[in-house]
C-alpha cells in the first residue's frame, strides 16, 4: 500500500489503555490521528495528537486539518470520573457533534465502542442476551442514561445515514494492564466487596483481545450491532478469589444498604451504587454473531486475565 493510499483513522479516547492498543495495531498500515479530552497523548512522531473536548466548537479543526476516512470512537467518561452533567456533555453531546462532523466531512466508516451495561441488570433478564434484547439500563439508574443515549444516537445515525458504515460494539467486562474501568479497579484491590447471597455469572475479556476485535471490525467493515464476549463465564465471587482478592461480604437487604455503604466509604470508583445490580444479577451476552461475522475469538483465557491481578498483589515494594 503506497503512502498516498493509506486511510486516515481518527481514534478518540486515545489516552486509554484500549485505544493505545488499537492505535498500535493501526500504526504503519494507516495514518492515525489521536484525540483525547483528558490530555494530549504522547505518540510516535508521525501521529498527530490533540487534547480537545468533542462537544466544543474547536473539535472541528481536527477534521479541517486532516482528511478523515474513518473514526474509531473509543473515548467515554465513566460515571466515577466526573459529574452527571459533564458526562452528558462529553458522552452524548460530544458524540452527537462527532457524528455530525462525520457526515459533514464525508467520513466513510464509524466504529463505536459501547458496553454490555446498556442491557441493564435485572432478575428478569433472559439467560443469554442477544443484540435484539431491549436496553433497560436507564430504567434501573439515571447514572447510565448517558451510556444508553450515546448508543441510541449511534443507532439513529446507523439507520438514517448508511453512508457512515457504522458499527456498534457492546463488549463484556474488559480487563488487563492499564484498564481503569470500575471492574478492573475493583479486582486490583486486596479487599473486594461481595453481596451476601449473590454471585452472578460474569464474562471477562482481555484488553488485547478487545483491541483485536476492534481492529477486525474496522478492517472488515461490516456495519451493525455486535456483542463482543467469549463463550465462557465465571461466578463473580470465584473471579474475586482467582484475582487474589479477599472477600468483604456486604448485606444486600435492604437494597439501599450496599449503596449507602459504598457512598459513605467513597467506593464510587470501583463499587459505584449505580452498578450494584450488576453484582446481584447476571448479564450474560451472546457474542456468537460477532465471532462468526469477523472470524474472531479471544486468545487469552480466564486464567490469563486473572493472573495479571493475582501477580500484582504478590509484588512487594522494595524498602
Amino acid at each position: 500500500m503506497k503512502m498516498a493510499e493509506k486511510k486516515t483513522v481518527l481514534v478518540t479516547g486515545a489516552a486509554g489503555s484500549l485505544a493505545k492498543r488499537v492505535i498500535s495495531r493501526l500504526h504503519g498500515k494507516y495514518h492515525v490521528v489521536a484525540v483525547d479530552f483528558r490530555q494530549k497523548v504522547e505518540t510516535d512522531a508521525d501521529i498527530p495528537s490533540y487534547k480537545v473536548e468533542m462537544f466544543k466548537r474547536g473539535f472541528e479543526d481536527v477534521f479541517r486539518n486532516h482528511k478523515i476516512d474513518a473514526v474509531l470512537h473509543i473515548g467515554r467518561i465513566f460515571a466515577h470520573e466526573s459529574t452527571r452533567q459533564n458526562r452528558y456533555n462529553a458522552n452524548v453531546l460530544g458524540s452527537k457533534h462527532l457524528f455530525d462532523l462525520c457526515r459533514k466531512y464525508k467520513v466513510g466508516q464509524v466504529l463505536v465502542h459501547s458496553t454490555f451495561y446498556v442491557y441493564g441488570a435485572s432478575p428478569y433478564n433472559p439467560a443469554l442476551l442477544d443484540e435484539e434484547s431491549p436496553l433497560k439500563a436507564s430504567d434501573v439508574t439515571a447514572d447510565l442514561v448517558d451510556t444508553v443515549e450515546l448508543e441510541s444516537l449511534a443507532k439513529i445515525h446507523m439507520w438514517r445515514y448508511p453512508e457512515l458504515n457504522m458499527t456498534i460494539l457492546r463488549p463484556c467486562n474488559v480487563l488487563g494492564p492499564g484498564v481503569r474501568n470500575s471492574m478492573s479497579l475493583l479486582l486490583s484491590r486486596p479487599l473486594a466487596p461481595v453481596l451476601m447471597g449473590f454471585s452472578p455469572l460474569m464474562q471477562f475479556l482481555h484488553v488485547d483481545d478487545m483491541a483485536d476485535a476492534m481492529f477486525a471490525a474496522f478492517e472488515k467493515n461490516k456495519p451493525g450491532i455486535y456483542n463482543v464476549a467469549p463463550d465462557d463465564w465465571v461466578a463473580y465471587q470465584e473471579a474475586v478469589q482467582q484475582c487474589g482478592c479477599k472477600r468483604l461480604p456486604l448485606a444486600s437487604i435492604p437494597p439501599v444498604l450496599p449503596k449507602l455503604i459504598s457512598t459513605i466509604l467513597n467506593w464510587n470508583a470501583f463499587f459505584p451504587p449505580y452498578l450494584i445490580n450488576y453484582f446481584k444479577y447476571p448479564v450474560i451476552i451472546d457474542g456468537k454473531l460477532f465471532r462468526e461475522t469477523f472470524d474472531w475469538k479471544p486468545k487469552r483465557n480466564l486464567n490469563d486475565i486473572f493472573s495479571y491481578y493475582r501477580k500484582n498483589k504478590l509484588v512487594t515494594p522494595k524498602a
